[in-house]
């Protein structure tokens, strides 16, 4: 179908049905605009040719906060803020993408070769996931595309995983009839990160964004991970998942955050292992001198909430299965206070006039008390809060974060049911 059919079906509501899917029969309008817009710029960009939209969702990390590197089990969730593309396939090898805000080069897939010059640029994630779908025997070609986002970029979110999930799905279904399991398409988001993006990460990111849904995560047997929805909508308890952008830059904290897996790396070292998944609270507490010793007090610390975080993320999802929310709650607080007291992820060595993130736990505490539940969202430092507001409390709750970060801040997120996928 070309594109300028797809705005002329999207108009006659004749894709409501797909969009109401995504993102809600309240967020219809508002996506219809969107869509039609991402295609009129496409089609102004590349010109009316026969055409397809695809989509992947930014994430939200529910537990295991900072645990999935060291091979532990997280809880998260695909969100209704996604990265939505107009694809218009070609025969050159060649991939030309436009995007709001960025400059991209036309990447020729002929090479899949790394290229250092391409460190920690857009081309080289596209380089990377071509890559990645190859080595595993899958096809890759050509396309033209615009695409846009309203994942909030450092916001623990993920929005470049949601990139990679959302190039991986397009290859999968251009050239591979959508034989690409999600899971091996999340796989090759992070193999592109690490490899050709050359940053180190975990793979909840894009785990999250290519299953969808509300799913628990054990990447003990790093190349098999157990992947299990859970049943889970706040809106059935009368509650509202709010993240809150604190509105802080992530700039200069890269060490900060390579510093969290590396002491947590170290600590697994002296216990024998490599990661602290093979460990237990029994072996960190016999080694506490000779830890304290070689690697200081903050690796410890860090590694103990590992111990009990990852159990935590079991214990979270059991509850949501279980439909004991208040169990729930309680978990999520402890996970937030843990990541303050042991992960010490909250405010950046040194920062004393600037500490947005307790700044926004605080007024969290303040509003909900043991009402919902609230913490730090993804990797800390800066970034977002993550709250579940009964919905009496939601605007108090949105009113006090707002007057300190400003309005716009606060966003009610809906669990996105489907991952990265063709949308139309």
């Amino acid at each position: 179908m070309k594109l300028s059919e797809l705005i002329t079906e999207i108009k006659e509501g004749r894709k409501d049905e797909a969009l109401i899917e995504l993102y809600g029969a309240e967020d219809l309008a508002a996506q219809q605009e969107r869509y039609i817009s991402v295609i009129q710029k496409t089609i102004d960009l590349f010109s009316d040719q026969e055409g397809c939209i695809f989509s992947a969702p930014g994430r939200t990390e529910v537990g295991g906060n900072h645990t999935d590197h060291q091979l532990g089990r997280v809880l998260a969730a695909g969100i209704n803020l996604d990265t939505i593309a107009a694809v218009i396939p070609t025969d050159d090898n060649k991939i030309r993408l436009a995007s709001r805000g960025f400059s991209i080069k036309p990447v020729d897939i002929s090479d899949l070769s790394i290229d250092i010059n391409e460190k920690n640029t857009t081309e080289s994630l596209i380089r990377g996931v071509c890559a990645g779908l190859n080595e595993r025997g899958y096809k890759v070609g050509g396309f033209m595309a615009y695409s846009e986002s309203d994942v909030i970029a450092g916001g623990g979110m993920s929005s470049s995983a949601a990139f990679e999930v959302l190039l991986g799905t397009i290859e999968s279904g251009l050239y591979n009839n959508f034989a690409v399991s999600a899971e091996d398409i999340a796989k090759i988001g992070q193999y592109a990160e690490n490899v050709y993006f050359m940053k180190a990460s975990g793979l909840m990111d894009q785990m999250a964004s290519s299953v969808g849904s509300f799913v628990a995560i054990d990447f003990f047997d790093k190349d098999n991970p157990v992947i299990e929805k859970v049943d889970f909508n706040p809106a059935d308890y009368n509650v509202d998942l709010i993240l809150t952008d604190v509105r802080a830059s992530h700039a200069d904290l890269s060490d900060e955050y390579s510093a969290i897996p590396t002491e947590m790396k170290g600590v697994a070292k002296i216990l024998g292992e490599t990661v602290l998944s093979r460990c237990t609270v029994d072996q960190l507490m016999a080694n506490v001198a000779k830890i304290r010793e070689n690697l200081g007090d903050r690796a410890f610390l860090r590694a103990y909430h590992f111990l009990k975080e990852t159990v935590r993320a079991r214990e979270e999802a059991e509850a949501l299965r279980e439909k004991d929310i208040n169990r729930f709650f309680r978990l999520v607080r402890e996970s937030g206070q843990s990541s303050w007291m042991y992960l010490q992820n909250i405010c950046p060595p040194g920062s004393r006039k600037e500490q947005p993130v307790a700044v926004g736990l605080m007024l969290s505490d303040a509003v909900l008390g043991e009402e919902g539940a609230y913490r730090v969202h993804g990797g800390g430092f800066a970034g977002t809060i993550q709250a579940f507001v009964p919905k009496e409390k939601t605007e108090a709750y949105i009113k006090a974060m707002e007057s300190a970060f400003g309005e716009g801040a606060c966003y009610i997120l809906r669990i996105r049911s489907k991952g990265g996928t063709q949308v139309m």
